[in-house]
């Protein structure tokens, strides 16, 4: 008999839940019916359900007569009006209860029992299938957890090839494993540096088992790597986040926010004094006792490099962080650090189109602009947003943890920038830089600088930022401030902006030269130094005269420290004792546009004697901030420059092969004392086949080679005190 159609006369109460509505006493052949607060029923009910009367035979204290349960059957016209009733309202009120019994001729205690027992029906009914669902849901579960176990069972090593489970071979066994694909990697890559200098010199290579050569990096000539470019895992890592990913990413880019809150806000005794006066650094202690948890496995074997940075930056909120949020401005804002930036997926789009609440999946390439430094790579979540009334916060956090088969050697903790908006177009700029590394390699002259943490520091963003966005004012206003050789040149603006164009576009070839060197030769260097040396074929390319394209760079260090090398290379006066393409011939400067508030940040104009008879002019960027400062030159044909600079050319189709010097300190220094070193890394692009079917020749290698030998043994040499 259906639970719905019984109503029992007597009921110990409903609980709130429903769940004591069937419990039917008898006392002393009285149904004493109690029913407890229900959605509204604040009643105390009690009483037969045939006559309704309180406490009838217990007036006269007589023993009780116990007597058998009474149930009511009701109709099915009944039961079908109070389940349409149900659907409408489970929960009637008094009135409701009293006007549903006068509709159907039942008591409205029947009434309310009724609502009650059905309440409780649909509640069971609801539980089991709940219970159902909890039960496919755990042998869905335990099927996968199944396949998972075999999979791991069958699982190899990547770098021996051998399988993982434990216990199938010895530590000896798998030593040799590793052992034997190192030799096998190494043999490929011999045999490829094998044929290639067979094809350069035409000596025929003896015969030995072929290995099959990896697939070179494409538009290039030499397909070695070189020692600044690892495994590009990054690159290699595409397609969209798994669905059950997507919720831990979002969560974690959550959590970073908070905690890179706190790291850009609070003071000591959470920062200190950093290395060299410069950016503040972590106290890791306190550090640990702030963040207990942490985000992301700690790793063993890794360096931890953490500093904060704040200054006031010449470009709003917004703008800032559209420079973040789009990979190519800001590969292209940061192009001396961000070697090559990519989006893979978008998992929260902004609603408004501001970025807000933006978060997407990037990978990234760090580097310092030297063939003797590797590269560091990182795969992370990118997460902005808006904290109030003009006020922004971008964080990073590297999620390469929960992807499989992917090593990186660089992994990000909360990292980002903290954007308040300041008078006049300016924004304050706190930045937090994060980082764990596994550096182990020896990175030569350049140590020192990087395990200080000094290379990718909080100070190397904020500074690159601030004058990146003092040469993009300077572009868009029509101040200009510049200095005229009266006897030479007079530039209008028109011919102004021409020129800061040509410089802007010398220093961002120049930084992409440096970036794009993935497949390289490394010759043996200056004094113990290697000079790679890369090849690349221009088609087609407006800006580039077609042919054959060396870039040589290599790195070197100097007593002197990088003040007084930067003002000595960026003289035009000077440049005859280094320059070898100069012939000793003095240069002058004809023209200055200055681009930053330093006056040492400017673009420059430059030409040979007046007795020379020289075609060429040079078009010379100079750049300057506490981390870092740059010489970077391009000789343009004097005829299209004239043309340019008078309004009738595009400073987008001269020709340019930049060339030049990024200076660092050698991370020696001491506030107030010892200035420390100078790292230079000199870089030279020349045309040495010309034509779109040209190729490169062994002469046109040592040409270049010995160009760059002869430079900087002549610097060297301009600065004698050296002492390694």
């Amino acid at each position: 008999m259906s639970q719905s159609n019984m109503v029992p006369v007597a009921n110990n109460g409903d609980n709130n839940n429903d769940n004591e509505n069937n419990n039917n006493n008898n006392n002393g052949g009285t149904d004493n019916t109690n029913a407890g607060n229900d959605s509204g029923d604040q009643d105390f009910d009690s009483g037969n359900t045939s006559s309704g009367n309180h406490g009838e035979g217990l007036g006269n204290n007589q023993a009780p007569r116990h007597k058998k349960k009474k149930y009511n059957r009701h109709t099915q016209l009944q039961i079908s009006e109070m389940e349409a009733f149900f659907r409408e309202c489970p929960h009637p009120d008094d009135k409701q209860r009293y006007d549903l019994s006068a509709q159907l001729g039942l008591d409205p205690v029947q009434i309310k029992f009724w609502f009650q027992n059905k309440r409780t029906q649909n509640k069971n009914q609801q539980e089991r299938f709940e219970n159902s669902e909890l039960r496919n849901l755990n042998n869905h579960l335990r099927s996968e957890n199944q396949r998972l176990r075999e999979a791991i069972h069958q699982a190899l090593c990547p770098k021996c090839g051998g399988q993982t489970a434990i216990g199938e071979m010895t530590f000896e066994e798998h030593h040799l494993r590793i052992l034997n694909a190192r030799l096998t990697e190494e043999i490929k890559q011999l045999s490829v540096t094998a044929e290639k200098i067979s094809r350069l010199t035409g000596i025929p290579v003896r015969s030995h088992p072929r290995v099959s050569p990896p697939n070179p990096p494409p538009n290039f000539e030499f397909g070695m790597g070189s020692k600044g470019n690892v495994g590009n895992h990054s690159r290699e890592t595409t397609g969209p986040a798994d669905a059950n990913t997507k919720p831990i990413i979002m969560e974690l880019a959550f959590g970073a926010m908070e905690e890179f809150l706190v790291m850009a806000q609070v003071a000591e005794p959470l920062w200190m004094g950093g290395f060299n006066g410069t950016s503040l650094a972590l106290n890791l202690d306190e550090y640990e006792k702030t963040f207990r948890t942490g985000l992301g496995p700690r790793l063993g074997g890794f360096r931890t490099e953490a500093s904060r940075e704040t200054a006031l930056v010449a470009m709003c909120p917004t703008g800032i962080v559209e420079m973040l949020m789009q990979e190519n401005l800001w590969s292209t804002m940061f192009a001396g650090i961000v070697g090559r930036a990519r989006t893979h997926e978008q998992i929260m789009a902004d609603a408004a189109g501001n970025f807000n609440g933006n978060l997407q999946i990037m990978s990234a390439e760090y580097q310092v602009l030297s063939p003797l430094v590797t590269t560091r790579e990182s795969y992370f979540v990118r997460y902005c947003k808006q904290q109030g009334e003009g006020l922004w916060a971008v964080v990073d956090i590297s999620i390469d943890h929960l992807l499989p088969n992917i090593n990186l050697k660089c992994r990000r903790r909360p990292s980002g920038c903290l954007i308040q908006e300041m008078h006049s177009g300016y924004s304050k700029v706190t930045w937090v830089e994060h980082v764990e590394v596994d550096d182990a390699g020896s990175y030569s002259i350049f140590e020192k600088l990087i395990c200080t943490g000094q290379a990718f520091a909080a100070n190397r963003w904020v500074g690159t930022l601030v004058r990146q966005c003092e040469r993009i004012s300077s572009i868009l206003s029509t101040d200009f401030q510049s200095v005229d050789s009266g006897d030479h040149i007079t530039l209008t603006n028109h011919g102004k902006m021409s020129m800061l164009k040509i410089a802007e576009r010398i220093a961002r070839t120049f930084f992409a030269g440096m970036t794009n060197a993935t497949g390289s030769t490394i010759f043996s260097g200056v004094e113990g130094e290697d000079i790679r040396v890369m090849t690349m074929k221009s088609v087609n390319d407006p800006g580039k005269p077609p042919g054959v394209i060396i870039c040589a760079a290599t790195s070197f260090w100097l007593p002197a420290p990088p003040n007084t090398v930067f003002d000595f290379l960026r003289e035009a006066t000077h440049r005859h004792n280094w320059d070898v393409l100069c012939n000793g011939e003095m240069m002058h400067k004809i023209a200055e546009i200055t681009n930053g508030i330093d006056k040492r940040n400017c673009a420059s104009l430059l030409r040979h004697g007046h007795t020379s008879k020289s075609k060429m002019m040079i078009v010379q960027e100079t750049s300057t901030d506490p981390t870092a400062s740059f010489v970077l030159y391009a000789p343009v044909d004097m005829t299209s420059m004239d043309i340019t600079l008078h309004g009738g050319g595009d400073p987008d189709f001269v020709v340019i092969l930049p060339s030049g010097f990024a200076i660092f300190p050698d991370g020696t220094g001491k506030p107030g004392g010892k200035e420390g070193g100078s790292l230079l890394t000199i870089s030279f692009q020349m045309l040495v086949e010309s034509g779109p079917e040209a190729r490169l020749s062994v002469s046109s290698v040592a040409t270049t080679e010995n160009l760059i030998r002869t430079t900087v043994r002549r610097i060297k040499d301009l600065f004698p005190c050296q002492t390694a």
